[in-house]
């Protein structure tokens, strides 16, 4: 039998540890922080939030009216909705991506059937995300889709929806794909478990089962539930208000985000980053916590293969 030379294996030890340095910084260039943007004009312009560089993501909230046929609404609070696609550009020019929210706390949205749903898909995709998209955005094609389904009419066919999203992805434009259920979910875990979402974003907020008014144990154990039901590939972020006035519960302070929960959830090799709710309450909350978001990430994976 061959056996392989000294030199010959020290170079692939060499090659081996290029390749994991190169997973890891991948791993560590994907984490972020994402926000929500469009419910109130005073948070400032899309633009505006995008030039911050706090934000990886940026979710437009929302279009709150969809399915059964009936004609989709997009709750934005901009006059002139179609002027947005420059400030689009302009973000997507920044690296932030841009996504549009469907759902949210209000609204009158549901699918009735698995053609509703693909219905809908095609919609999105002439609309907002297609190269030549001319929608109520204008005509500056958005990255992708964000789920933040928390009052429905059912749980059903989301999951239908995300595939006939899906179907759109090609090596021409890639279609993100994200979710944000709530800590204590009803609606999107089929669609979760479809693998089909790049990151799922779950709110630890409005649910006092699982959020920090619980107490950190009752987040993590939650947190560590989300871990473990999500598809091999698909990031977690931990989603948190901004602020008191954000939410009803949840709120944690920056210092103990910082100092007790963060070093814990990036932990998971599947931790992606933080969701703040949202930009009109992050007056300094995301700069706060920034650089402590993605600390450590190579940590969370097996050290380098040894040359010595």
């Amino acid at each position: 039998m061959a056996t392989s030379s000294p030199h010959s294996m020290k170079s692939l030890l060499i090659i081996l540890s290029v390749l994991i340095a190169l997973s890891l910084f991948a791993s560590s260039e994907a984490c972020g922080i994402s926000t929500y943007w469009g419910q109130n004009s005073s948070e400032g312009t899309l633009l505006d939030t995008c030039d911050s560089g706090l934000y990886n993501y940026v979710n437009l909230a929302f279009l709150s009216t969809f399915g059964r046929g009936g004609e989709p609404v997009v709750n934005l609070d901009v006059k002139e909705k179609w002027k947005l696609s420059t400030d689009i550009r302009a973000c997507q020019s920044k690296k932030v991506k841009v996504l549009l929210s469907l759902g949210g706390p209000v609204g009158n949205y549901c699918l009735s059937s698995a053609d509703d749903a693909k219905q809908v898909a095609t919609y999105l995709w002439e609309n907002f995300l297609a190269p030549n998209a001319t929608g109520e955005l204008g005509d500056a094609p958005l990255d992708g889709i964000d789920l933040n389904i928390i009052a429905p009419c059912s749980r059903d066919y989301w999951d239908e929806l995300v595939k006939a999203l899906a179907a759109f992805d090609s090596t021409q434009k890639k279609l993100y794909l994200s979710a944000s259920p709530q800590c204590v979910d009803y609606y999107l875990e089929p669609a979760i478990k479809t693998g089909l979402f790049d990151h799922v974003s779950v709110q630890f907020f409005n649910e006092s089962s699982c959020d920090f008014k619980a107490g950190l144990d009752k987040l993590l154990e939650s947190w560590n539930e989300w871990s473990t039901l999500l598809p091999a590939g698909n990031q977690l972020f931990l989603g948190v208000p901004a602020s008191q006035n954000a939410s009803k519960t949840g709120y944690i302070e920056p210092a103990r985000l910082k100092s007790q929960v963060l070093p814990a959830v990036r932990a998971y090799k599947n931790y992606g980053g933080v969701m703040v709710w949202d930009r009109l309450h992050d007056k300094n909350y995301s700069e706060t916590i920034k650089p402590d978001v993605c600390k450590n990430m190579l940590h969370r994976h097996q050290p380098l293969i040894s040359m010595v």
